[in-house]
């Protein structure tokens, strides 16, 4: 699909705040409210727009600790890269798994209230998972930018 520019006005805003009525985003864009909504459904049904979510407060909600971890498998198997994936998606904790090329095999985002809370998940889950070889923390000290907004 080819965005033209009020497609990408459109994305910008509801990227900004989902919560937009139909009216609101109209006027933001320049176009009248039935043509606004037709484009939004047409971006919703070709998987531009995948879903709308509400951004929480990690802190507010005990979940206020980010840590990046970094995994080693024992092999790069199709069989072994598979288990983990699938264990790794089940846990909530996780709320990002990249799958690397270079130094490491995946990184991962962990959210949790505080280190101990990281520790007792790092010991009874991540290092059970079969095919883990190892597992190396990183502690970021200060949050300088995190964005869900897309520059388009």
């Amino acid at each position: 699909m080819k965005l033209d520019s009020i497609d990408i006005k459109i994305l910008k805003a509801l990227q900004r705040n989902g919560k937009l009525q139909n009216v609101e985003l109209a006027d933001i864009v320049n176009l009248s409210p039935s043509p606004c909504l037709r484009r939004v459904r047409i971006l919703e049904e070709e998987g531009v727009i995948e879903r709308y979510v509400a951004v929480l407060n990690p802190a507010k909600v005990n979940k206020g600790l980010t840590i990046f971890a970094r995994v080693w498998l024992t092999g790069q198997d199709v069989e072994t890269v598979d288990h983990f994936t699938d264990i790794i998606k089940d846990l909530p904790e996780v709320v990002e798994c990249h799958l690397m090329a270079g130094d490491c095999d995946f990184l991962l985002r962990i959210v949790a209230a505080d280190l101990d809370e990281y520790r007792q998940f790092q010991i009874n889950y991540l290092t059970r998972i079969k095919g883990v070889q190892s597992v190396k923390t990183e502690i970021p000290m200060q949050k300088i930018k995190l964005t869900s907004e897309l520059p388009i």
